[in-house]
């Protein structure tokens, strides 16, 4: 079956009729919501060298048939592709690293679907995205095209077509039928269990009061303050803030219960919080902040509060963003991540498919170092 090729310069090109129709399995940053309320805030903008080019496949009545959301990227900031030191190596021979095609989530380094599909479409559909977006990356002269932290089920297609596939590392909690977190807690070793414990009480000898709402159980009062939380730690360690209050505004009420948020009050003050997501069947960590200091709140409140959520709404995984090795000992363990990589020159496609063997085995070696610091008991 042949396609059309629509580009799209915002998210918000497609209605939410279609949008419904693709397959994401309630992903909520492959969304209309995430990625309009993002593109349309400025966050995801060209000021921000994030303009949007989404590649649309549409059958020949004009019906969409799949999805690959794009952007054309001028720098790295916010993608977190690890790709620092590849724009020198580029200079070195002669060429430009910049403009670069992106697929991924602004400023969201978190597994998922990239290719996205009709619910009925063929198994020729997703191949058709991957080769419309190399025709699309040499036709704008981009260095390459890369789509970036890709599900399980998209990293065969992309090897499939010949894309450099790069292995990172994240710390995933995995629910293996827990009744509730004290049964979750009892599969550590005495030690550990009694340092969780100890942190936790340190939380309730403080005197907050914790609490879940979800998107749309956040009145209009209530944004500043977890915004502020937000916008705080990443201006702490000097880290640019990239998603205004309009923002979580407008996408919790869209996303509604596809966003959850752990609260802690002090009285009628909420002190901190930690903003999540979810998905079908995992939850996501993004955001944390607090205007005080409490001894355990963080791991409370970005950590133990999501796997209780988890547990309770019988979710698979949390997923509480990128680095970490503190989690480790919170009982997240080192999980795979993928990315895929088209490169358009072939030295530069050469040098950089020796790089990304050579570095496979350190990060191989590191997920099983870290995998030997789990907090678990010997079976």
């Amino acid at each position: 079956m042949s396609y059309r090729v629509k580009l799209l310069g915002a998210a918000s090109d497609l209605t939410a009729e279609e949008w419904q129709q693709l397959a994401t399995g309630g992903d909520p940053f492959v969304s209309r919501e995430f990625l309009g309320a993002a593109e349309d805030s400025g966050a995801a903008s060209p000021a921000l060298a994030w303009q949007p080019l989404h590649l649309a496949l549409r059958e020949a009545d004009g019906q969409l048939a799949g999805l690959l959301p794009l952007y054309l990227r001028q720098h790295s900031f916010g993608d977190f592709s690890r790709d620092w030191n590849w724009p020198p190596a580029w200079q070195r021979a002669g060429l430009d690293y910049y403009p670069k095609l992106v697929s991924g989530i602004p400023f969201t380094p978190s597994p998922g679907p990239r290719l996205l599909a009709r619910g009925d479409a063929p198994a020729t559909l997703r191949p058709a995205l991957i080769q419309a977006a190399i025709e699309v990356a040499s036709e704008c002269h981009a260095s390459s095209w890369q789509c970036l932290f890709v599900n399980e089920a998209e990293h065969a297609l992309l090897a499939d077509a010949g894309l450099l596939l790069r292995r990172g590392v994240q710390f995933h909690w995995i629910n293996r039928g827990y009744r509730d977190f004290a049964d979750f807690l009892a599969t550590f070793s005495a030690d550990k269990r009694k340092k969780i414990r100890r942190e936790q009480r340190a939380v309730a000898e403080a005197g907050l009061r914790l609490e879940t709402r979800h998107g749309d159980e956040i009145d209009t009062a209530l944004w500043p303050a977890l915004h502020r939380h937000y916008r705080d730690t990443f201006t702490r360690y000097g880290n640019h803030p990239a998603f205004p209050l309009e923002f979580f505004e407008r996408v919790g009420g869209e996303l509604g219960r596809r966003m959850v948020v752990f609260i802690a009050w002090r009285d009628e003050q909420p002190v901190a919080s930690a903003i999540c997501y979810r998905s079908d069947s995992v939850l996501y960590g993004r955001h944390w902040g607090s205007d005080i200091d409490c001894p355990g709140l963080h791991f409370e409140l970005s950590y133990y509060q999501g796997i209780g959520y988890a547990i309770a709404n019988g979710l698979t995984r949390f997923e509480a963003g990128a680095q970490g090795e503190h989690k480790l000992a919170r009982g997240f363990e080192p999980s795979a991540t993928w990315s895929a990589f088209w490169i358009a020159d072939p030295r530069m496609r050469s040098a950089l498919a020796d790089f990304i063997r050579r570095e496979d085995k350190a990060v191989q070696d590191y997920g099983a170092e870290m995998a030997r610091h789990l907090p678990f008991r010997a079976a």
